[in-house]
């Protein structure tokens, strides 16, 4: 397969993850091993040229051009991973570039100034960093193209995303970027290959990647004769121009497809049935998977998933029921007192479906949470369950800390967790709802502590699905600085929609029935994925070994 033709069958690959940037970066990969364009014997050989280079960096020093160059170790064909095309030689980045001073002051001699002084932008110049345009500011430095390569701030192990690009004109950069100038050499040749090295152990620090100039410098660089380092920038230019209208036409079939999306969600809202909900998975507009789960249990809490049933008892009854039952544990001292602002007055805004009610968590629940200290860990004892110990919808043991029976039975006096009950983290990544699925004893520590004033009047699924739905809203409003929390009043004071205990069962019931079909659907989209990433994979190799 030609890469013409690779082009003209490029809708059967887009479904593949990050399809046009990996084109992209196989464009490049192809440019910079000499695969892109034909050799041609006529041209001047990549070893004359590395002759004149550093010729001409002697006269540009002995002019006082450019500072004296740098002193760089010898280079072998063997620092590339690759076998040189015939005509090709190997150098360093240092040797066919020089490596340009940004920290000089402009040419009138004051100082930069930093700040926008209000001038049209006609007046001002671009201000580069480490990824590409900042801003615009007073004055320039350069006028000139170059090639500038991150120094930190870079995603240098990301082959996706660009690590070096050229800028052209009057320009000012800043000091998170290396500013290099090809000698005789093409800078948008040098990025190319800058965008597909490899810069492992080159790169230093570990929250914040950084590339010092010495290990820039030295950086092995594939030489090509010149004319055909023209001739691959021009055959680049002109493949990323179409993988620019690529991205336009998906973009176009994006807009289109949402709109198409948002139709069928309606529909959907308006019949929520299983028929409806696969419009929702075409292939060309499928919803991603989170939103319609999240969608799923919008509607499951508008009470606009299952029909209402007059003759259900009214979620009134219902909750009067749990208040006495609430009462009765706290008279006989199973359960506390704990002040909860009283419920919200009869819907008026319409938003409940007939025979619901709107109540509070804590007036429904018995709402509690465990220790916030942190007790002494043991080598052997009780697990101590923290927000790390719930996610992906499970409870999960692995790592946790123990602690000694003295302290479980202390923590437990006021949080005692019996399967059934559900965690939620009040810190950190707060939400990830679980139902408590084990005989285990353990203790919890900032973890709230759902318990059923009446098991017997509670769906616990139901509020479980409420609770994943709000959890987003929640995070949202949590306080705290460097770590976000809720407290325990806030938890108790949430607004709950109470709807009848049959209705309840009926909504997790179909919750479950669409929840199982987008699972499904999902794992057909990931199949299809797959399948495309695979099928790109194989045309590119296709291409590299023709």
């Amino acid at each position: 397969m030609r890469l013409d033709t690779f082009f003209d069958t490029f809708d059967q690959l887009a479904d593949a993850p990050n399809a046009l940037p990996r084109l992209r970066r196989f464009i490049a990969d192809l440019a910079v091993k000499g695969r892109l364009v034909a050799q041609d014997s006529g041209d001047e050989p990549g070893d004359a040229l590395l002759n004149r280079i550093r010729a001409e960096k002697q006269r540009l020093f002995q002019t006082g051009e450019i500072k004296k160059p740098d002193e760089l170790p010898p280079v072998g064909r063997d620092s590339l991973s690759f076998e040189l095309p015939p005509g090709w030689t190997v150098s360093l980045l240092g040797e066919v570039a020089v490596c340009l001073d940004y920290k000089r002051k402009p040419i009138n001699g004051t100082e930069r100034d930093l700040r926008i002084s209000g001038k049209d932008e006609s007046e001002l110049f671009p201000y580069y960093g480490a990824t590409q345009q900042q801003g615009w500011i007073d004055d320039f430095i350069f006028d000139q193209e170059l090639v500038l390569l991150g120094e930190d701030g870079v995603p240098f192990f990301d082959d996706l995303r660009p690590k070096a690009y050229v800028i052209s004109g009057k320009s000012w950069v800043n000091n998170h970027a290396h500013v290099f100038q090809g000698i005789l050499a093409s800078n948008r040749f040098l990025m190319l290959w800058l965008n597909t090295f490899d810069f492992t152990g080159r790169v230093a620090g570990s929250t914040r990647s950084k590339l010092n100039q010495a290990k820039a410098v030295d950086i092995p660089v594939p030489l090509p004769p010149l004319a055909e380092q023209k001739r691959i920038v021009a055959k680049v230019e002109e493949l990323m121009a179409l993988c620019d209208r690529l991205e336009a036409q998906q973009q176009e079939r994006e807009t289109r497809h949402a709109a198409l999306a948002r139709a069928s969600l309606a529909r959907f809202a308006e019949a929520p049935t299983p028929a409806n909900l696969s419009f929702l998975f075409h292939p060309s507009y499928a919803i991603s998977p989170a939103d319609l789960r999240k969608s799923i249990l919008a509607l499951a809490f508008q009470g606009r998933l299952v029909p209402q049933d007059p003759n259900d008892e009214p979620a009134k009854e219902l909750l009067d029921r749990i208040g006495a039952t609430k009462e009765e544990r706290i008279r006989r001292r199973v359960a506390k007192r704990v002040a909860v602002e009283p419920n919200p007055n009869d819907d008026t805004s319409g938003l409940l479906p007939p025979g619901w009610v709107w109540t509070r968590l804590g007036n429904s629940f018995d709402v509690r949470d465990g220790t916030h200290a942190t007790p002494k860990y043991t080598t052997e004892g009780f697990p101590l369950v923290t927000s790390k110990n719930i996610y992906s919808g499970s409870l999960s043991f692995n790592g946790v800390n123990l602690i000694s029976e003295k302290d479980h039975r202390e923590i437990s006096e006021r949080s005692r967790v019996d399967r059934g009950d559900i965690l939620f983290a009040m810190i950190g990544s707060i939400g990830n709802p679980v139902i408590v699925d084990t005989d285990r004893e353990f203790s919890i520590k900032n973890v709230a502590l759902f318990k059923y004033y009446s098991e017997t009047d509670s769906e616990p699924r139901f509020l479980l699905f409420y609770l994943k739905l709000v959890a987003e809203e929640m995070r949202a409003k949590a306080a705290g600085g460097v770590q976000s929390f809720v407290s325990l009043g806030f938890l108790r004071n949430y607004i709950f929609p109470l709807p009848p205990l049959a209705e309840q069962r009926r909504i997790v019931a179909k919750v479950d029935q669409l929840m199982t079909l987008v699972d499904k659907l999902e794992a057909q989209l990931t199949a299809s994925g797959a399948t495309a990433t695979k099928l790109l994979a194989a045309i590119v190799a296709e291409l590299t070994a023709a």
